[in-house]
């Protein structure tokens, strides 16, 4: 593929970017419908760009509103950061990780050095959260 065919390529995903965030405003559950019916690659390539925010793709791979606080820290953030990892929360002496992997998503537990535990699919998210507090 050429250059100028990945431009035209990245111009279109921006046009329906544009497209898809203006029909659904704010609104994460409707845009997570929309996500549903695009065209995988096209999905994709919004999942991990900089043009949704890493709240928006949270809401899509776990169907969940999280608490304010993570709100407002996944929504400053752009979605490409999912692909090295954010820090989500701060649970005692457990670190929380949100990150896309293979186009799954993955949720790390950590104690800060290292690694005790990942969880991936759907419902990484409430798994790692149960983890947690089941030893605490």
């Amino acid at each position: 593929m050429g250059l100028s065919e990945h431009i035209i390529k990245y111009q279109n995903v921006v046009a329906i970017a544009d497209q898809i965030l203006d029909e659904c405003e704010e609104n994460v559950c409707l845009l997570s419908e929309k996500l549903d019916k695009l065209n995988p690659l096209i999905r994709n390539e919004l999942l991990l760009s900089d043009l949704l925010n890493a709240y928006q793709v949270f809401y899509y791979f776990f169907r969940e509103i999280p608490n304010e606080l993570l709100m407002e820290r996944l929504t400053l953030l752009p979605a490409s950061d999912l692909l090295s990892g954010i820090f989500i929360d701060e649970i005692e002496l457990f670190e929380i990780q949100f990150k896309i992997e293979n186009m799954e998503p993955v949720i790390v537990v950590s104690d800060g050095v290292q690694i005790l535990t990942s969880f991936k699919g759907r419902t990484a998210f409430h798994d790692s959260q149960v983890y947690v507090t089941s030893i605490l």
